[in-house]
Formats: structure tokens, sequence, C-alpha cells
């Protein structure tokens, strides 16, 4: 029978959305949902909660690619069957987490992580780096200025000593996006690394008429950048086309994704921006934007060297002269952000000041944010 507002959930056969998260808590999680004291790391990549009721719930945190194959997630599954009745859950940094209720079974699944170590290495809790979020790159994407998979394989094994340790000051969140679109959240980590296109899209005037809806294309440019123009084509016929004034494009490539007869790709403008200091976290300081310290690196594959080179510097610059707790981006700002770029050797260009437009918009609008009685 057709819908019936009366009666929504009447003869329903279908679903809308995700099955709810609850279904999938191991059940010492659900028994104890809301209840719990306290938590503990126990060492690098294992964690203990407790609950009011005394319940434990120990996790094992190992690094997981963002591109697995079949083999490794059935292997995670027959290590989850094993011990802890099939349950794991993947974090938003591509990390898998193993949980289970006792000490002697979290011994149990530690000692047969340590036999796959090579594919699943414990670590990335507390005061260290935590696995690489990061975006399609040239696997799937249509408009990467760089890779992405291949870049934070070349800059994680750089700095897997401190994603299975607890060495440093405070935790590292690396991210990478392939372009400006940011799907890798790179605003908000302490280091990011960035895709960049350096040039404006060109224009395929023989097959934009056939690829393109033009008013879409148009429309697609946040800065109003594409404009209509009538172009003569390669065989001399005058064809509706469009324009790319490129003192407005900010190479987007939004115009690309609507209409594929405007490719933005290049392999010798496109690189790599790195920016520092961002985070989420406000339980000291508030959140806080990254900042533009390189404004382009070439890329270089398949290991990236100027790029891993450089984020380990600053790692290690940052490990040796912070404060304890203190975030990478609060370290910048406690020691100034010219002494934060002569001590990691990084030239300063004028491409590094702060210009945010909006900025305004969004002072003082944080949780950190108190009220006093002058206001009322």
């Amino acid at each position: 029978m057709g819908y019936d507002p009366a009666n929504p959930m009447q003869d329903r056969i279908t679903d809308i959305g995700p099955p709810h998260y609850e279904q999938f808590f191991p059940p010492v999680i659900k028994a104890n949902y809301g209840k719990w004291s306290y938590h503990e790391i126990l060492a690098p990549g294992v964690l203990v909660h407790v609950a009011e009721s005394g319940d434990e719930c120990y996790t094992v945190r190992c690094a997981s690619a963002r591109l697995i194959s079949i083999e490794l997630i059935r292997e995670m599954c027959d290590v989850a069957d094993k011990h802890c009745d099939g349950f794991l859950r993947f974090t938003t940094r591509n990390n898998v987490e193993f949980m289970t209720d006792s000490k002697a079974k979290c011994d149990g699944l530690i000692a047969e992580l340590k036999e796959r170590s090579a594919r699943m290495p414990i670590g990335g809790t507390g005061a260290s780096i935590s696995n690489m979020v990061h975006t399609q790159g040239w696997v799937h994407c249509h408009t990467p200025a760089t890779d992405a998979s291949g870049v934070v394989k070349a800059v994680m094994d750089e700095l897997f000593e401190y994603f299975t340790s607890m060495k440093l000051p405070a935790q590292i969140r690396v991210a990478l996006a392939c372009c400006l679109n940011m799907c890798g959240a790179v605003h908000a980590s302490d280091i990011a690394v960035l895709g960049i296109h350096r040039k404006p899209p060109m224009v395929d005037h023989d097959a934009i008429t056939g690829l393109c809806e033009l008013p879409l294309a148009i429309s697609a440019c946040p800065l109003g950048a594409v404009k209509p123009k009538k172009v003569t084509n390669s065989k001399g016929e005058e064809v509706k086309s469009v324009q790319v004034n490129a003192e407005r494009c900010m190479f987007c490539g939004n115009c690309y994704t609507m209409c594929p007869a405007m490719p933005l790709a290049d392999p010798d403008g496109d690189g790599i921006a790195i920016l520092v200091g961002g985070k989420v976290s406000n339980s000291r300081s508030a959140p806080k934007f990254s900042k533009l310290v390189i404004p382009f690196i070439p890329n270089n594959p398949p290991r990236w060297p100027e790029v891993t080179s450089v984020i380990k510097h600053i790692v290690e610059v940052y490990a040796k002269d912070a404060y304890k707790y203190e975030r990478l981006g609060e370290w910048a700002e406690r020691i100034g952000w010219e002494k934060f770029f002569e001590k990691c050797d990084i030239p300063f260009t004028i491409k590094s000041i702060d210009d945010y437009r909006l900025a305004y918009d969004t002072w003082r609008c944080t949780t950190q944010f108190k009220f006093t009685n002058h206001i009322k």
C-alpha cells in the first residue's frame, strides 16, 4: 500500500540511514554505557576503562591503512573472533581497536597482535603520533594535487617510533588533504599536509559543449572566476565556452567537478604545502586553526623526501623544546611564531602571514568563552 502519514512504519520494507550504533557495542560497553568512572593508558596503544560497577574494558589500538585489502580485514576479524567475541571498531584516524572485558584476554590479544606487528602495530595513544587521517589521492579522487596513501606511508615510516611510544610532550595529530577542498580536516591538525594546485584550469573548447552544462560550471566557482564566452574551436566553428580569470582563481577544482573539460591537474605546478598548529581540543586552550608555514614543496614520488624530512624535523624540534602536555600550536605561540620558523629552519615568506578574512566572525566563539556579571 502507499505511504500512510498516520502509520509511517506500516508495511515499511526499506531502511533509512545506518543501523543504530548500540547494536555494535561489546557487551561490557553496552552494560556500562554512560557509567564509566575513569580510564588509564597502561602502555602505548593499550587502555583500560573502569565503570562504576567495577567492570573493566581493555582496548588495544593498532594502526591501519585507510585503503586496505580484504585479506587484512579478514585477518582483523579473525583476531576479533578469537579474543574479543567478534567485536572491533575503527577510529576516525584509521586505527583499529580491539576491546576485551578482562586482563587475561587483553594479554592474549596483545601477544597475538605482536606476532602480526608488521601488519597491525600497536600504539597511537597518549603523547604519541596517532595514525594519519587522509583523503583519496591519486587512487580515487579527480581533483588531487598530490597522492594521499603514498605520502602518508612515507611520512609514517619516518615517524613510526612516535606511534609505538609515548615520548612526546603531548599528542600530535597529522593529517593530509590532497587539495584545498580539505576533506582531510587539515585545518585542525597539529601538522597538516595539503596538496595545492598553482595554475588555473585549462579549457578544452573542442569538448566543453558536449561534456558540460555551462551554467553549472560557471556557478560552481566560489569566486566568480569562470565566465561564459564564445570562442572558435580547432575546426574553426564558433562555440559557447567559458574563460577563467586567473587572478581570481584559487585553484579549488570545483569547476572541474562540474565540467570534465576544465582539467586542473598539472605535474609541474602541483605540489604540497605544510600547515602547523591546529587542534580540536580545548582542554587547556581554545581550538586553533592550522597556519601555513611552507607554501610549496614539489611532488617527488614515491617517497616524497622533502616532505618527510620537514615534518620529521618539526616533530623533533617540538619534542625537544615543548613543555609537557603542550600541543604543537601552543608551543609555537609560547615561544613566538618567529622563533618557531627559526628553530625549525623554515624560511619565512609573506605567504605565511595569517590573513583569515572571516576571523572577526569567529572571535571568542568557543567553549572557552566565560560570561561575566557585567554582561548582564
